[in-house]
């Protein structure tokens, strides 16, 4: 998975995924965070996300750092040999690497998936699958020159594939600045590249999208709201969601040789394509926000209710998505700002205003017409004033007396 492993956009995906394992015990594993000081709340984000949003029971098993012999390492090692379905996401790919290498933990990872398995590795955790791993943190905060780490080999192992997994594959925050491919950039990236085997390329997986690859059935399958990328020496081939993908056509794409996949090599989902779900909460609610104002602006007092309560619903879906930022707060902030806008609408009335005072206008109106048949002109400034007075400004056409409200609605 590229990013999203808890946030709504992955929820189908997670499902899906679930189906195929049955009622095989599910254990979710903590090391690439373990060196994080809110490790034991992303723990327990996460395993709520799983039982709240896909409906399974998730246990958290600690191997925060490289446990020594004992009752500790062997009671891990026999909760992920015993399951079915074993999970590691965010943190940090080097620092899980230095808790995994040259432990039992290393072959027992790639073992869950010979055993009829599912072996899901996402954002940080997924950079270790691949012979070589980016050392995101090194990179890009600290300024380390770029280099290689040694991966875990896993897709090799299992899959036959001579990959590199970079996560975030289409990664935008930067906004002016390049952070695609993990926020190596294309100069970096492009650099990079060179210092990989001959036989290499990069598996590269956009954010809230998944590949899964099936060792028995020799396919790469992608799903979610972006694409699969092979890329080598700077060619790239591009699967979107729903492609399902032959192992030969990603080392024929990998190598160069065919970099338009043949027929088979790459299906059409068969079911109607939905649009994207928003992939991030700050998106989600500037949508629901946008949903709003309109509502707002034609006086749809439903309307306006009903997209509170979808932002409050949105928080709420969010809420275990172990990603952290600032994007609660500003949504929080969104949800605030749209009650007390929909309370200024209450205090001075939701109807249009000409509706309501209308028919008393039309009244004065024709007051104020009599007067004039009757030439009495100071009868008829007197009203047309008393109007003006009450914000209804008068104005006299060939076609008779036009009004408007001439005050703050």
């Amino acid at each position: 998975m590229g990013s999203g492993e808890t946030a709504p956009t992955m929820v189908k995906p997670h499902r899906s995924i679930f189906d195929r394992v049955g009622e095989q015990p599910a254990v979710l594993l903590d090391t690439p965070y373990g060196f994080q000081s809110n490790a034991d709340d992303i723990s327990a984000r996460a395993v709520a996300y799983f039982a709240a949003s896909v409906g399974r029971t998730v246990d958290a098993v600690s191997w925060r750092t490289a446990l020594p012999p004992g009752l500790a390492r062997e009671r891990a090692l026999d909760a992920i040999r015993s399951a079915g379905w074993v999970f590691a996401g965010p943190g940090s790919p080097t620092y899980a690497l230095r808790q995994w290498r040259d432990t039992p933990l290393a072959p027992a990872l790639p073992d869950v998936v010979t055993r009829g398995g599912v072996l899901v590795m996402a954002s940080a955790a997924a950079l270790t699958l691949g012979s070589h791993t980016v050392p995101v943190y090194e990179i890009y905060k600290a300024g380390i020159e770029p280099y290689w780490e040694p991966g875990l080999n896993i897709v090799a192992e299992l899959c036959g594939l001579p990959a590199v997994v970079i996560p975030h594959y289409d990664n935008a925050e930067g906004g002016h600045h390049d952070t695609r491919f993990c926020y190596l950039g294309e100069q970096r990236l492009s650099t990079m590249e060179h210092e990989l085997p001959k036989e290499s390329f990069i598996l590269g997986v956009d954010e809230h999208t998944a590949v899964l690859l099936d060792p028995a059935a020799r396919t790469a399958s992608v799903v979610g709201n972006g694409t699969m990328t092979v890329r080598r020496l700077g060619r790239s081939t591009a699967y979107p969601s729903g492609s399902v993908v032959d192992f030969d056509a990603l080392v024929a794409g990998g190598l160069g040789q065919d970099r338009v996949p043949k027929a088979g090599w790459a299906l059409s989902p068969v079911e109607p394509v939905e649009p994207p779900p928003a992939t991030s909460l700050r998106a989600a609610a500037d949508e629901i926000a946008a949903r709003f104002d309109a509502a707002l602006g034609r006086r749809d007092v439903d309307a306006c209710v009903e997209a509170i309560l979808a932002l409050e619903h949105t928080l709420i879906d969010w809420a275990a998505d172990t990603n952290q930022s600032d994007e609660v707060d500003v949504a929080r902030g969104q949800l605030r700002g749209m009650v007390v806008r929909l309370g200024t609408l209450a205090t001075v009335g939701a109807r249009d205003p000409r509706s309501v005072v209308g028919p008393f206008v039309d009244v004065a109106l024709q007051l104020r017409d009599r007067a004039r048949h009757a030439r009495d002109w100071a009868t008829s400034d007197w009203v047309r004033d008393c109007l003006a007075t009450a914000g209804v400004e008068v104005r006299d056409t060939a076609q008779g007396a036009q009004w408007e409200l001439s005050g703050p609605e």
